[in-house]
């Protein structure tokens, strides 16, 4: 681990979709993996918004998206966006042909009307 930012590059994410929705049942509208252990979690869109709820638990400042096709951190104690940062423990993403809102099974018919603002 890095002292300096609290990154651990070497962190592997801890699954392919949202730990918390996971074990609840729940669903996701995006994912979020914590630059610091590998926690994934899903975005403030999300019904369960449990990427913010691992930061405020555990104080991890650093998520970096989980969606293919994008590498950009969101620092929670600086409440910006980081264009960059060091590459993290593949894989970089959840699966390509994992669907956005997911898993497929648990998502709702009116899942739009469920997402936060």
């Amino acid at each position: 681990m890095n002292d300096d930012t609290g990154i651990d590059p070497g962190a592997p994410p801890s699954g392919t979709g949202c730990a918390d929705c996971d074990a609840s049942g729940g669903w996701w509208f995006h994912l979020r993996r914590c630059a610091s252990c590998g926690h994934v979690g899903c975005c403030d869109s999300s019904p369960g918004q449990h990427a913010t709820g691992h930061y405020r638990s555990t104080g991890h400042p650093l998520v970096q998206s989980f969606e293919p096709g994008e590498d950009w951190f969101w620092d929670y104690a600086a409440e910006e966006v980081r264009a960059s940062g060091p590459a993290l423990a593949p894989p970089s993403s959840h699966p390509a042909d994992q669907p956005s809102p997911g898993p497929a099974d648990r998502v709702p018919a009116d899942w739009a009307r469920a997402l936060r603002r």
